[in-house]
């Protein structure tokens, strides 16, 4: 063993090990390897930073953008509609649950396909009466099966393909990985729909709290092409009770009915006063096709005769030119904005050039305007004692004129309100749901006896981004897959095309991207290629072969799957990835076989993290909600991986053979 094999494994170790402390983040511990390579002496410095350019990183913060213009513009919203069953047993709805977020988790990043599914899978808990643990576990699982079904769906697997294409052979296809993983994935969703999700534990949820919302009361408008124009409130009532809303007034030019009758028609126009927790108005405006009445009404004009409005001119006078700026802004807003490893979506709009949610869906905004007001989101607010808003209402306060948000929904318990949302006066206790840039909003509250909560997590839908959405996903796609531009070209071009298109703002994407992991990938790269050049792989391989595998072939396979998935249950399955495939091109070149049947084997291994909350993100996104302890997961996870062995090996011995 030379001195530089010594030393790099050294440093393999102490990373291993800081990664199973979990004290330091995973892209910093990845840092410190790469920069303690550098230092000892066995990663040339002129190479270090070479993996911010590798294909695999690229592609992986490219597929990021792309999943965040599906999840915004409202595109996966649809496919859950349509694609999950509303009255079946638990059976039947966990397989269109786990199958959904498989699905999804090959096309878009895995962990934004959890998060969207997070409050679907909830609410299917409490209609099946089982604890959230109990659909929660199999959905994790299920969409980090998808994930492995495609060149796109997991980290892993762009980097397995890397490695592969730094061998002289080019990297693995879009689809090249699907026949062993979409056998794995189909026969682990079945089982885990079947019966698997018995094993998983009912732990009480101790950290639903984070899902529940209050009740708001708010506004919505029938748009002119919307399908819930000519049904009667009763047809309505089957979305809305999905959803646990009900209307509880209409209005119509400008006339307020309160309990309208059931057999009342829609007309284009009308405004729908909605009775909804704030995370099922995504849901709400989507399937019926409305537009939230607050975020498309002009700013009202200020009026110095109104005596409410008096007593702050002189306070605001001072602010009444940058205000000016935000209201302008907010005109042509659509909100519209996602924090995908938050867990669920967080709204907002972001830009000037964004689509008015108009009645007029046809009027473009003005393209030569800028954004002057940076992002928009969704904040809840509550009226504090002695407020200087109690008996106040929207309108009297001018909050479009003076502070340039918006009052889009109001929370009052106990009480039945007959007046407009904008008209209704205020009380000591309300939660109100604010839209407008995050200073703004903390101004408002400052100056008005109000305590910021948090922002709430909302998604505007709207039908042509969707389009443009799912089509810039299929483009990129296809050009990958049929070969026509390099994966990581053909989704830059995506991201292009989303910016341009503004299916994901501008700004936002910088947001979308999941920086940690960027930064994991790009440092380990290198480091993995330290290991190949000092000899480092070729040595454990054959410590491997001659001490366990003994020459054979198919032993030597399954011993790099089984190693690699024992790795990813304790640490960061890119990591993982980078980590052994080195090892595994060490280990058929020393058997003479064929290299891509060790690389798959790590791409499967590196994705069937089951045993602990920390081997993937979708498992540490549960842990909380689920109400589950460390050791929760291996009663399932632990079948679970041991089938997918019995799968994958027989599986890659057809598909690529030694």
């Amino acid at each position: 063993m030379t001195q530089d094999q010594i030393l790099i494994l050294s440093i393999l170790a102490c990373t291993v090990g800081m990664f199973l402390w979990g004290r330091w983040r995973h892209d910093m511990v990845a840092m410190g390897s790469l920069l303690a390579c550098v230092l000892a002496g066995v990663l040339p410095a002129v190479d270090a930073l070479a993996g911010f350019g590798h294909p695999a990183v690229i592609t992986v913060a490219c597929v990021l953008v792309m999943s965040r213009g599906l999840l915004t513009s409202g595109a996966v919203d649809v496919l859950t509609r349509y694609a999950l069953p509303k009255k079946s047993g638990p059976t039947l709805s966990l397989l269109a649950l786990m199958g959904l977020g498989a699905v999804l988790s090959g096309f878009m990043n895995n962990v934004g396909a959890m998060a969207l599914l997070m409050p679907v899978a909830i609410q299917l808990a409490k209609r099946l009466e089982l604890t959230p643990g109990q659909v929660l576990m199999p959905l994790a699982f299920g969409t980090i099966l998808g994930g492995m079904t495609t060149l796109i769906g997991t980290p892993p697997n762009l980097i397995v393909s890397g490695f592969r294409a730094e061998t002289g052979a080019g990297g693995f296809g879009m689809f090249d990985f699907t026949p062993i993983g979409l056998a794995v994935a189909l026969v682990g969703v079945v089982f885990v729909a079947l019966a698997g999700w018995r094993l998983v534990p009912a732990r009480k949820q101790s950290g639903l709290d984070g899902f529940e919302t209050s009740s708001y009361l708010t506004e919505a408008r029938v748009l002119p092409d919307s399908k819930s124009i000519g049904k009667s409130l009763l047809e309505l009532e089957t979305v809305l009770d999905e959803a646990g809303a009900q209307v509880v007034g209409l209005v119509r030019n400008e006339i307020r009915m309160t309990a309208p009758g059931l057999m009342r028609r829609v007309h284009a126009g009308d405004i729908l006063v909605i009775e909804a927790e704030a995370d099922a108005l995504s849901g709400l405006l989507s399937s019926l096709e409305l537009r939230l009445e607050e975020s498309g009404r002009p700013p009202e004009p200020e009026d110095d005769e109104n005596p409410v409005a008096a007593d702050l001119e002189s306070k605001t006078k001072a602010k009444q030119k940058a205000k000016t700026k935000a209201k302008v802004v907010e005109q042509s807003q659509d909100p519209r904005r996602d924090k995908t490893g938050q867990g669920l979506a967080a709204s907002a709009a972001l830009a000037k050039g964004e689509d008015k949610a108009d009645e007029d869906a046809d009027d473009e905004p003005d393209d030569d305007k800028t954004d002057t007001a940076g992002e928009i989101v969704l904040m809840e607010l509550v009226v504090l004692p002695g407020s200087m808003l109690a008996g106040r209402s929207a309108s009297d306060v001018l909050l479009r004129t003076r502070y340039g948000i918006n009052m889009l929904a109001l929370s009052r318990q106990g009480d039945t309100q007959r007046l407009r949302l904008r008209l209704l006066p205020i009380k000591p206790g309300d939660l109100l749901l604010m839209q407008g840039s995050p200073d703004a909003i903390n101004e408002f509250a400052a100056d008005n006896g109000c305590v910021p909560l948090a922002e709430r997590e909302l998604r505007i839908p709207n039908q042509r981004k969707a389009w443009l959405s799912v089509g810039i996903m299929t483009f990129s796609v296809g050009m990958a897959a049929f070969g026509l531009l390099p994966a990581a070209i053909s989704f830059a071009m995506g991201v292009l095309a989303s910016m341009a298109l503004r299916t994901v703002p501008p700004r936002g994407v910088y947001e979308a991207i999941d920086w940690p992991v960027v930064v994991l990938l790009a440092a380990l790269i290198p480091v993995a290629g330290a290991m190949q050049t000092t000899g480092t792989a070729d040595l454990i391989a054959r410590l491997l072969l001659e001490n366990v595998a003994q020459g054979h072939a198919v032993v030597g396979l399954a011993l790099i799957l089984v190693v690699t998935m024992f790795l990813s249950d304790l640490m960061n399955n890119a990591a993982t990835a980078a980590v052994m495939c080195p090892i595994a091109l060490g280990t058929a070149s020393a058997l003479g076989v064929n290299p891509d049947s060790f690389l798959m084997a790590v791409a499967i291994g590196a994705s069937c993290a089951f045993l602990t909350p920390i081997g993937h993100q979708n498992n540490t996104l549960i842990l909380g909600p689920g109400g589950f302890r460390f050791g929760d997961y291996w009663r399932l996870g632990l079948p679970l991986e041991i089938l997918v062995a019995a799968v994958s090996i027989p599986m890659l011995l057809l598909v690529w053979p030694l």
